[in-house]
């Protein structure tokens, strides 16, 4: 029968490994690989201040901290009209990169009052993943590049948010 002294460092060293590996999971270092069919859908729908509707976009909702980090990361592309929406539990400057890009992207910041702050076109990276677009909102969407100029989406304009994408689910 092994002595207590013993079983305490195994314990310790169990109660260690399993706070490194929980802590990893928490900060975005380690994630388990999550398949696309896992996001939830639904569409949003873009209006201009006078509120003609401009677009209608598919997207894939990106509600969980997980989500948010890998985003359109490793993605071979986007069809026209189609896109994903990040969700954030509160309103709040946010920093987006383009890590593993292989396609250009606008990136759209929405605030809690549904109206876009600012609207950036990003380039795919070259080789690194170094510029980051930055813009208050509660909701960030991605849309193919082009996709702003193309449905004249500007700041100051709605976007609707449907009621399983107005809050985070982790």
């Amino acid at each position: 029968m092994p002595d207590r002294r013993t079983v305490y460092r195994a314990l310790a060293i169990v109660v260690v490994v399993l706070a490194v590996g929980v802590l990893l999971v928490q900060t975005g270092v380690v994630y388990q690989l999550d398949a696309p069919d896992s996001y939830e859908r639904t569409a949003v729908t873009a209006y201009d201040d006078n509120g003609t509707e401009l677009a209608t976009v598919d997207v894939r909702i990106a509600d969980t901290p997980y989500k948010r980090y890998w985003g359109l990361s490793n993605d071979t592309g986007l069809g026209a009209d189609e896109g994903m929406l990040f969700v954030h539990a509160e309103e709040g400057t946010y920093g987006y990169v383009m890590r593993n890009m292989a396609f250009p992207i606008d990136i759209v910041f929405i605030g809690s009052d549904e109206r876009v702050t600012t609207v950036h076109h990003a380039s795919v990276p070259n080789g690194s993943a170094d510029a980051r677009y930055e813009g208050t909102g509660k909701w960030v969407l991605e849309v193919p590049r082009g996709w702003s100029n193309r449905t004249g989406l500007e700041a100051g304009d709605r976007i609707a948010i449907p009621a399983e994408a107005r809050t985070p689910s982790g």
